[in-house]
């Protein structure tokens, strides 16, 4: 076996050797002369550096004829390899000054070239780098915030992760209503922990209520959750503005004209506003509030005069005071406001959307 493979390699090596003989015995001055040709005229030809390149694989590097033709000079009779290899070698001399000519003048072109066409005028005002900016719920956030600290109110905040008395118990609704179901709220593992993500901004109010003493002026802002699909007019996650007055002497009046300014401020002073009875574990009366907004009524939120029974469990006398409360939500706000058809717009993130609203920093 390892003769075999030795004489293998042997008969290999003569039938190369055999080869380089072949090539160089068949080759002439004149040979030389028309690859030196060849390989000259493909040199000038070349009208940029990629094409350079591939003229050096072709006729200047170690695969190009004039390399083998120089391989195969130790082939040759002693005598006739003197002769020869000066042939070959003023070939691959005037091959070689011309690639490096031509290499020479081609990156001169490029140079020169990228100085016209990256060329920066310093002498034009330079282009504004659009600043970052707020998200349009952020703004109308913080406007909302800036009109009711104007009022006399503070803004009041809370955990969004909350214990299930104060979303629930401590606000008047009961075990075995509706929206404590798991359908309509996300509960917190171990079930017997007690904690949900907030459904509403409500827990804050009852904080301040059990943490200050009247009078109160609250505006609770924040994100809250609800086990609902997003679509075009939903969204599992959305943000509320909550408010509450408690005092002496409220009355339902005091909530009229509050809502009044408050829907001005954001839609315009041509707003108008109704309230509708409705029913709300925390309030009563109740109502829902409407504003007539280019030319329909459109629904905005729910309110009413806190209930006796929210106020017994914050530990204030409601024989000495009452209060009234509110909730929007923002995303409707802002959909109104701006003629937002879909909901996507809002929470997805796209940068062409929340440009239109500006950055929002003064």
């Amino acid at each position: 076996m390892l003769q075999a493979q030795r004489r293998s390699r042997y008969f290999t090596s003569v039938s190369q050797g055999i080869a380089r003989i072949s090539i160089i015995m068949t080759l002439t001055p004149a040979d030389i002369e028309e690859i030196a040709a060849q390989a000259l005229a493909a040199i000038a030809a070349a009208i940029d550096l990629d094409a350079l390149k591939e003229v050096r694989i072709s006729h200047v590097g170690d695969r190009s004829a004039i390399a083998k033709a120089n391989q195969a000079l130790g082939s040759m009779e002693v005598s006739a390899r003197a002769e020869f290899g000066k042939v070959i070698g003023k070939a691959r001399g005037a091959i070689n000054a011309a690639f490096e000519s031509r290499q020479s003048a081609l990156e001169s072109e490029r140079d020169a070239r990228v100085l016209v066409e990256e060329r920066v005028d310093v002498s034009i005002p330079a282009q504004r780098v659009p600043r970052g900016g707020l998200h349009p719920l952020t703004i109308l956030t913080n406007e909302i915030c800036d009109l009711f600290l104007g009022l006399g109110y503070r803004v009041a905040e809370g955990p969004e992760l909350e214990a299930e008395w104060l979303n629930f118990d401590a606000l008047n609704i009961p075990a075995d209503h509706p929206a404590r179901t798991m359908q309509d709220t996300f509960f917190i593992e171990p079930l017997d922990s007690h904690l949900v993500l907030r459904t509403h901004t409500s827990p804050v109010q009852m904080r301040t209520m059990l943490e200050e003493k009247p009078p109160i002026y609250v505006i609770c802002p924040g994100r809250t959750y609800r086990a609902d699909e997003l679509d075009a007019t939903h969204t599992p996650v959305f943000s509320q503005v909550e408010g509450l007055v408690i005092d002496k002497g409220i009355t339902m009046a005091d909530l009229k004209g509050t809502l009044d300014h408050f829907a001005r401020s954001i839609f315009g002073p041509e707003v108008k506003t109704r309230l509708r009875p409705s029913f709300f574990p925390f309030t009563e009366p109740s109502a829902e509030v409407d504003f007539y907004f280019n030319g329909r009524w459109v629904e905005w939120g729910g309110c009413g005069m806190v209930n006796p029974k929210v106020l017994r469990a914050a530990g204030i006398d409601p024989d000495m005071y009452s209060g009234f409360a509110f909730g929007m939500g923002l995303e409707r706000t802002l959909m109104v406001r701006h003629g937002i058809t879909d909901m996507h717009d809002i929470v997805e993130g796209d940068i062409r959307f929340t440009q239109n609203f500006g950055s929002g920093i003064r």
